[in-house]
């Protein structure tokens, strides 16, 4: 995919830090249970970690138990990319951010009981968090 946000990675790793650019851009993935954002209940908006870009509305976020922020959709189809993941010996769904294409977790099929039936599984080091006015 052709992104909007294009950088190299040495202007990626000088902008993130060592931590978010391995999540980020290098599709790491931070311990469970841990991230700043898991328990994060005020109304606002999730954007991008690495190009601020509109991601997750609060409303859709919800508790799954996975150790990592879950949301049951994005605020537009077209705001993250999905991509067939089969790293780990497994299928799964990659999320990215479709302005800049960082990595910011993977969605699953299993949200049961919200809307969609889906869980995105988003690393807290993936998002940057703006409370509502």
């Amino acid at each position: 995919m052709d992104y909007e946000i294009k950088k190299s990675d040495s202007e990626w790793r000088s902008e993130l830090g060592a931590e978010k650019f391995a999540v980020l851009r290098e599709a790491g993935t931070e311990r469970p249970g841990t991230g700043e954002l898991l328990d994060e209940g005020r109304a606002g908006l999730y954007t991008c970690g690495a190009c601020n870009a509109e991601l997750f509305q609060s409303g859709t976020k919800f508790d799954s138990g996975c150790g990592w922020p879950s949301f049951y959709e994005s605020v537009r189809p077209e705001a993250v990319e999905l991509l067939e993941d089969r790293s780990l010996g497994s299928v799964r769904t990659e999320v990215r951010c479709a302005n800049c294409g960082s990595h910011l977790g993977h969605v699953f099929p299993d949200g049961f009981g919200t809307p969609t039936g889906d869980r995105y599984c988003m690393n807290s080091l993936s998002l940057n968090f703006t409370p509502a006015e």
